[in-house]
């Protein structure tokens, strides 16, 4: 696969993913814990989206390299913020385990990639 169909294939899943997991956590009932847990897992999952855009528009190869392990944090940190929604008994895993099963890919993939361009010491 070209670098370029990559890229524009994987700004459409995460910013999808982004999507769904917006839609999925808007219909949750307001708690100060689901508030908290919301917050965190929407500013996540967006961050996803936004560094991976910028991952596609590096100016060089460090710059793309950071970005990506942005990407790599902010996916896991993703998972985590699903799980603990289930966890705390917000949300039931049927509930996300699309968005979850997605954003677990996203990671897998984004942390070979970024093995790939890991800087030679």
């Amino acid at each position: 696969m070209k670098q370029e169909d990559f890229n524009e294939q994987f700004r459409n899943r995460t910013k999808a993913n982004s999507v769904k997991t917006i839609k999925i956590v808007s219909k949750i009932k307001y708690s100060d814990e689901s508030s908290v847990l919301k917050k965190q897992l929407v500013r996540c999952s967006t961050s996803v989206t936004a560094n991976f855009r910028s991952v596609c528009r590096a100016r060089s190869e460090n710059e793309k390299y950071a970005k990506l392990c942005i990407v790599v944090e902010e996916a896991d940190e993703t998972l985590l913020w699903l799980e603990m929604l289930v966890e705390c008994e917000i949300i039931s895993q049927d509930t996300i385990n699309d968005v979850y099963n997605e954003a677990l890919e996203i990671l897998k993939v984004m942390s070979a990639f970024k093995l790939k361009l890991k800087p030679k010491a």
